[in-house]
């Protein structure tokens, strides 16, 4: 019973390239939500325009849809053949 332990092999569905980029494309999207963050204002009877910045309004989603463009791309991609 131990050779069958010791013959067999974990496959993965994709390999470590694919891994790889898949947690570049998280990174991504997280860095997106992250500059969507922010734009309260201290007094609720204030109205804060920071919140409608080009950072907020185009850069973040921008970022985060690419993110998930990349991401389909790292699951997508093929390996190499040797």
């Amino acid at each position: 019973m131990s050779t069958l332990k010791e013959n067999s092999k974990v496959d993965f569905a994709l390999e470590k390239s694919n891994y790889i980029l898949m947690g570049i494309g998280l990174a991504i999207i997280i860095l997106g939500f992250i500059l969507m963050a922010g734009g309260k204002s201290n007094d609720p009877k204030v109205f804060n325009e920071s919140m409608f910045n080009f950072q907020r309004i185009t850069l973040a989603p921008m970022l985060v849809f690419g993110g998930f463009v990349f991401e389909i791309y790292a699951i997508l991609k093929k390996p190499k053949s040797n």
